[in-house]
């Protein structure tokens, strides 16, 4: 999230579009009820089912899974049409100015550079045209050239007409119409709009593109870093964000740093692609800091073997040979018999991944499997037939299973990172039952079995394992303080002020303030740079609980911390014009006060940096923020509409290309996948409020409140199909089945797309064959092994079933 939960109230309009905040999220939907209740907010919601989300909204759309892009496209062509816009914030904090190569554009569907045989694009005319002489981007603040982004865009979007929505996306010309009036009405200065988006956007496979298009259309309202604003990902578990942060992502380490590649077989080689210069004069670029933040890491993770003389340790870390071993990779692997033992913690991939046969399969061509989990799992009895292969043998799955317990969250002392940024430190309500133990005391156990290992029988390249700085009081098991501490960074030796060599900013052996602190001279350690500031010597600041907040616009600056800097809304220099005046003088959040920038939170710029000197975007390059994505998205600089894997129609653009042309697909899949001759009906999945995801289901109640696998279907295909309401339903697509009770409701209707019918099926994720609740399987089951070309992130929200009435007994 740029902004807060709690920011939420000072919102004039909600969108929800791409998730179902009150029943996946109700306890942050609190906030919109806040912004209903005090600020007269309108709440929108775009959805392909009428949720309890869109039961308390203001108005509702109806959209057919996969087609959001068109719809955003087309809002941001009515905002430019009808001038929406609100023009000082985009041309100061956009780079709508910028002028782009002359070879760059775009046709039937594909932008330039595209190799079929690849599926991929050559990126390099997605650029702006660089002065030789200064290195600096070139720019006309007219806005007349025809090669600046925002004449391209204007281009980019002409297609996406009224007519266009209702045509791909099946949502009413009238509808459309209504929402992006009551849309363009937050281009005011004083009126602010906020994105509340999930899974329902990202599990595709252009779910970074559906992102990107509402964030272009939140720029081009200035809606970016001001109250009530923002672009909101709303977290389907309590700690998400800190798994990202801390480098969850294959391809990442902690604080968003890059793990190398092959092609960057040394230190220098490695800074050189990450040199971040500034594309405008006087900008900040902040990623030029790139080097302190990864040298204080490798110190905090090798201490004293990691110098200047050996790179760091540079040679400690792994180099891909691929973008990303993501888990659609890492199962294709273990399906290719490549991968001889997996480590499963807080994970169940048999029911969370795409396709769960093929998911099943590959977990029987391992040799070990390791799972770490707090409750039982249908990943740790896969070997068990429960209809996971049609008539398996159990006994001739040779898969070893090791099951190792683990504490869960309130048995646990440590740190949440909720979806908006916020660290908020717990402490442990109760004792871990039986044998369970702490995650990190089971993985203390594993390093220092391997490290002892190493020191005895060596091995090809022991190096990383045998000097990982392992300093803690007790080696068995590191404490969340200790931790905590770690991550924030301290100094190894004295840190002077680069300004003034003879003052001292932070001793050698203390925490260290923040990241501004970091250097690249091996004076710092620090685990995570992002999260510097969170445990320093002021103490757990991630502990505070004083819920005060003088302001009234929700920043409560001192609960928790929130990282970067206890910043609670980026980008925060955008709420004020380029005189330092907020835009709307009564929801200032920061302002210049003469001498600097002061408010209610902490600003996001150098306090000193004068109105007009340095732009919001100070991570960014241009030092703005990006209407052209210039080459950073694998599939386009735009967003431009991209069918599902799977559709019922074929693209208007390009009726020869299947899915996104870029994404994550493997030639083994590609046999997998259905069409609507056969598969006419469009399934999607989400979750239900009175489970969580795969762990209620072992409890009783929930169970009882929900305790049977189920899908919804409308009134209309339940009388073309002659399906009884609560009858038995199988539920099949090309890559296996289900069987389950239909819910016939009017939640659900069809649409018209392209000049046919397309009925939507709903199937909710929570139910496995483990637990208290009645068994059944969820729909990876009938997904397609496809994910988004960014982050590849599966195709889980739009895919093609068949549905019939059941016959006989069903398999789960």
């Amino acid at each position: 999230m740029t902004n807060s939960w709690t920011d939420i109230k000072n919102t004039d309009l909600v969108v929800v579009m791409g998730g179902n905040a009150a029943e996946a999220h109700p306890c942050g939907f609190k906030w919109v009820t806040e912004a209903k209740h005090h600020r007269g907010a309108k709440l929108i919601v775009v959805d392909p089912r009428f949720t309890r989300t869109a039961a308390v909204s203001d108005y509702y759309a109806p959209i057919r899974p996969g087609s959001d892009i068109v719809f955003l496209m087309a809002l941001i062509r009515h905002m430019i049409a009808n001038d929406k816009v609100q023009w000082d914030y985009v041309k100061a904090f956009t780079n709508a100015s910028f002028i782009v190569k002359d070879e760059f554009g775009w046709s039937d569907g594909l932008f330039t550079g595209y190799d079929e045989q690849k599926r991929d694009y050559d990126k390099s005319s997605w650029d702006y045209v660089i002065d030789e002489t200064t290195g600096f981007a070139l720019t006309d603040p007219t806005l007349t050239n025809p090669r600046c982004v925002w004449n391209l865009l204007k281009a980019h979007v002409d297609v996406y007409t009224p007519e266009l929505v209702e045509r791909v996306c099946g949502t009413p010309k009238d509808r459309f119409l209504h929402i992006a009036e009551m849309i363009g009405e937050c281009s005011s200065k004083t009126k602010t709009m906020t994105s509340m988006y999930a899974l329902g956007w990202t599990q595709h496979s252009k779910g970074a593109q559906n992102i990107r298009g509402m964030a272009m259309l939140q720029l081009i309202l200035g809606n970016i870093g001001v109250p009530g604003g923002g672009m909101n990902a709303l977290r389907g578990h309590s700690n998400i964000q800190g798994l990202t942060d801390l480098g969850l992502m294959s391809n990442l380490m902690p604080g968003y740093l890059n793990i190398p590649t092959e092609k960057e077989p040394d230190f220098a080689t490695y800074m050189k692609s990450r040199a971040f210069k500034p594309l405008q004069p006087g900008q900040t670029s902040y990623w030029q800091n790139y080097p302190k933040f990864m040298v204080s890491l490798m110190k905090s993770l090798f201490g004293d073997a990691a110098q200047k003389d050996n790179d760091w340790a540079y040679h400690y870390l792994p180099k891909l040979d691929v973008p990303a071993y993501d888990m659609l990779r890492m199962f294709e692997l273990m399906d290719q018999g490549r991968v001889n033992l997996y480590f499963c913690q807080g994970f169940n991939p048999l029911l969370a991944l795409a396709n769960r046969n093929k998911n099943a399969g590959a977990l029987a061509k391992l040799k070990l499997l390791v799972v770490m989990d707090p409750l039982q799992t249908e990943t740790a009895r896969f070997w068990e037939n429960h209809g996971i292969y049609n008539d398996a043998d159990s006994a001739a799955i040779q898969t070893e299973v090791i099951q190792l317990p683990t504490t869960c969250f309130a048995e646990d002392e440590g740190a949440l990172v909720n979806s908006g940024r916020w660290l908020q430190w717990h402490w442990a309500a109760a004792d871990a039952p039986g044998e369970a133990k702490a995650d990190t005391w089971i993985m203390a156990q594993i390093w220092r079995r391997m490290r002892d290992l190493y020191r005895a029988e060596g091995g090809p390249f022991p190096d990383p394992i045998l000097n990982l700085t392992w300093d803690y009081e007790d080696e068995n098991e590191p404490s969340p303080a200790e931790l905590a501490r770690e991550l924030n960074g301290r100094a190894l030796g004295d840190v002077f002020d680069p300004k003034d060599p003879a003052k001292l900013l932070t001793a050698a052996g203390k925490q260290v303030k923040s990241f501004a602190e970091l250097r690249d001279d091996g004076s710092t350690a620090c685990g995570c740079w992002i999260y510097s500031g969170c445990f320093n010597e002021d103490g757990n600041n991630m502990a505070r609980r004083d819920n005060a907040d003088p302001s009234g616009l929700g920043v409560h600056a001192k609960w928790a911390w929130s990282w970067p800097l206890n910043r609670r809304t980026l980008y925060n220099r955008a709420s004020a014009d380029l005189n330092g005046k907020a835009w709307d003088p009564a929801r200032p959040i920061i302002e210049w006060d003469g001498e600097k920038w002061a408010g209610n939170d902490v600003p996001d710029i150098a306090p000193a940096s004068k109105p007009g000197e340095v732009m919001p975007f100070i991570m960014n390059q241009e030092g703005v923020s990006r209407l052209f994505s210039r080459g950073l998205m694998r599939d386009g600089p735009f967003p431009t509409h991209m069918e599902p894997f799977e559709s019922p129609v074929q693209n208007v653009f390009n009726d020869r290309m299947r899915g996104n042309p870029v994404a994550r697909v493997f030639a083994s899949d590609v046999e997998h996948l259905g069409d609507s001759s056969e598969f006419p009906f469009v399934a999607t999945s989400y979750r239900l409020t009175e489970h969580f995801h795969y762990w209620t289901k072992h409890n009783v109640v929930n169970a009882a409140l929900q305790p049977e696998f189920f899908v919804e279907i409308s009134e209309q295909l339940a009388a073309e199909k002659g399906i009884e309401r609560g009858g038995r339903v199988r539920v099949w697509s090309k890559r296996g089945e289900v069987f389950a009770k239909a819910l016939v409701t009017k939640r659900i209707k069809p649409l018209t797309c392209d000049g046919k019918t397309v009925h939507v099926v709903g199937i909710p994720l929570h139910w496995g064959f483990v637990g208290a609740a009645k068994k059944g399987w969820g729909p990876n089951s009938l997904t397609p092994f496809v994910g988004d070309a960014n982050i590849e992130t599966p195709e889980f929200k739009a895919f093609l079933v068949n549905i019939e009435p059941a016959v006989g007994e069903a398999v789960s």
